[in-house]
């Protein structure tokens, strides 16, 4: 296998600089197993913790599954909102509110019906109480995405520490939006819990521009997490051939797609230049392409060596990736599970302390990563 590509980011500084590049070379572990806990799920896309007896399967047909002390639950939660589901949109991604605790607010990103036989990512929440979710309404749709094409919707969400909502959005495979500021697709949106804009987004108060853009040129953002340190999102986005990248999204800058990229057409050549003055670098790219979905930084005592890296799932060369980083500088690079063969299509670390990976096939299986003995 050839060796990752990675280009480093010493600021987040708009100017690209040629001497940040370096590589990595891949390293594999087999010092951790992955036991089954869970299967029959179709197409999981994403896993959250209710409690620690109760868990919560998003499936992108448009259902959302229930574990209740391990055993998954024949019959979908209720009061789902209808999704698009054809191909790669549905139901997506899945968060607590911060106070969930009190108000029992549950958000879903998902694919929302729209023009003629349309889509569009759309983000809302409801009351979710025993299986039963009531009173759904959406909160933020991206009206001006709507389109028949059928991938890139993105659909992470993430709340951070002062209670912002990020939703990541794709390029909706119509690659010069994503420098389109008066467009959100092809961008991370910051939000209120309650869709509103905030007065302190980068482009509010611009006119022409959509205020609910945080940052822009992404081509397809499938996997967010929270800097353990700083408490600021980072973000995992595929690219087409080759060019997947880690990215810490910062208001008001521009990362690049489709104007650089290190990824290449499908049929061969290259797409646009590398690096140019005006535009992000990624913190981490990977060529060839592993297909990135799903984000989780370590912070549990189960893995002590771990601690402070982030995971990666891959859909397309099928491992889990864990990358450790000094700062916002990529040190190494590690492919665990690669004898599975799965496709790991999120990453989550549960309130036991252990790694969660959701599997995407017709026959999706929940895994726990668990040190060897």
């Amino acid at each position: 296998m050839r060796p990752v590509l990675v280009t480093l980011l010493g600021s987040l500084a708009l100017t690209a600089c040629a001497d940040n590049s370096a590589s990595l070379s891949p390293q594999t572990d087999d010092t951790i197993i992955a036991s089954e806990i869970g299967s029959g799920l179709h197409h999981p896309w994403a896993l959250a913790f209710v409690s620690d007896s109760e868990w919560l399967v998003t499936e992108r047909r448009g259902t959302l599954r229930r574990l209740v002390d391990g055993s998954l639950h024949s019959t979908p939660v209720s009061g789902v909102p209808e999704v698009v589901a054809k191909g790669q949109g549905g139901l997506m991604d899945i968060g607590l509110h911060p106070d969930f605790a009190n108000n029992q607010r549950l958000y879903l990103s998902y694919a929302k019906p729209c023009g003629d036989n349309g889509g569009t990512t759309a983000v809302g929440y409801g009351i979710y109480r025993e299986g039963t979710l009531s009173d759904f309404r959406d909160i933020y749709v991206a009206e001006k995405s709507c389109t028949n094409t059928a991938k890139h919707f993105g659909g992470r969400i993430l709340f951070d520490n002062d209670g912002y909502l990020f939703l990541s959005i794709g390029d909706r495979g119509q690659r010069d939006r994503a420098q389109d500021t008066s467009d959100p697709a092809g961008s991370v949106l910051r939000l209120r819990e309650d869709g509103s804009i905030p007065a302190d987004n980068p482009l509010a108060g611009q006119k022409g521009k959509a205020a609910e853009i945080w940052s822009w040129g992404h081509r397809n953002p499938q996997g967010m997490a929270l800097h353990p340190q700083t408490g600021k999102p980072w973000l995992n986005e595929h690219g087409p051939r080759g060019g997947d990248e880690i990215n810490a999204p910062e208001p008001g800058i521009n990362y690049g797609w489709p104007v650089i990229t290190y990824g290449r057409e499908y049929y061969g050549p290259s797409i646009g230049d590398t690096e140019k003055k005006g535009y992000a670098q990624p913190l981490l790219h990977w060529t060839p392409s592993i297909a990135p979905s799903g984000m989780a930084f370590i912070t549990s005592d189960r893995y002590p060596d771990w601690q402070g890296d982030v995971v990666n799932g891959a859909l397309k060369l099928a491992h889990l990736n864990k990358v450790t980083f000094d700062g916002t500088t990529p040190t190494r690079e590690v492919r665990l599970l690669q004898d599975r063969n799965e496709r790991i299509r999120d990453v989550r670390q549960g309130p036991d302390g252990y790694l969660y990976l959701l599997t995407d096939s017709s026959n999706g299986k929940l895994l726990r990563l668990e040190p060897a003995e």
